[in-house]
């Protein structure tokens, strides 16, 4: 049985972080979905994410030993994603993962199922939205409005949700994305055949930008 890895990406100051914890806690009692904590050479109090803080020495450490299932640099920092993934994969579980759009090519490549969300905003509110919550200067904030001007995931399995209105509405499509991927792998557990040439068609009928 093999579950889906669910990638959701998108620019800094596009409520990544606001969404899926508003997701986490709405799904905490569902045994379908797993939320993976990234690890992150950033401390504990520097706020944004509740996330695994760990030093340069250590992330290297255990990228070195392949100890990570997902790893890259981004943003002046080293993030990387438990090899627990895996695990929860074999499982049968939707592992839904915050990560960079510049991994989302080699994830595809070592995992079979993968789903990409991108949370997206209009330029002139991501700039305000970086600047009010304080944790970069001016400098870092231009750096990282160009980048989301940039790279946008391409393919298959890709959903955008536009975030610039009531957090309600958007974490209402986020939800939907996740209820749909959770249907399909309950789908195929049934039936791991059949079901493919029917993926296929939702995927064309229900994958474009929400």
């Amino acid at each position: 049985m093999s579950g889906v890895l669910v990638l959701v990406v998108g620019p800094s100051g596009a409520g990544k972080d606001t969404l899926l914890s508003l997701a986490k806690t709405r799904l905490a009692n569902d045994p379908r979905f797993v939320f993976s904590q990234r690890y992150i050479t950033r401390p504990l109090d520097a706020g944004g994410e509740d996330h695994l803080a760990i030093s340069h020495e250590e992330y290297w450490r255990l990228r070195r030993g392949q100890r990570f299932a997902l790893a890259w640099e981004a943003n002046r920092l080293c993030y990387g994603l438990p090899l627990t993934v895996v695990d929860d994969l074999a499982s049968g579980r939707v592992v839904v993962a915050n990560v960079s759009r510049t991994i989302v090519d080699e994830a595809r490549i070592l995992f079979s199922a993968v789903r990409v969300v991108v949370i997206d905003a209009p330029a002139e509110v991501l700039a305000e939205r970086l600047s009010r919550r304080g944790r970069e200067d001016a400098t870092v904030i231009s750096e990282r409005l160009e980048r989301a001007s940039g790279l946008r995931p391409r393919g298959p399995q890709v959903a955008t949700i536009v975030n610039d209105g009531p957090i309600e509405a958007a974490l209402g499509a986020f939800l939907v994305v996740l209820y749909d991927t959770a249907a399909r792998v309950t789908l195929m557990a049934r039936d791991p055949v059949a079901p493919s040439a029917a993926a296929a068609v939702a995927v064309a009928k229900r994958d474009p930008p929400l």
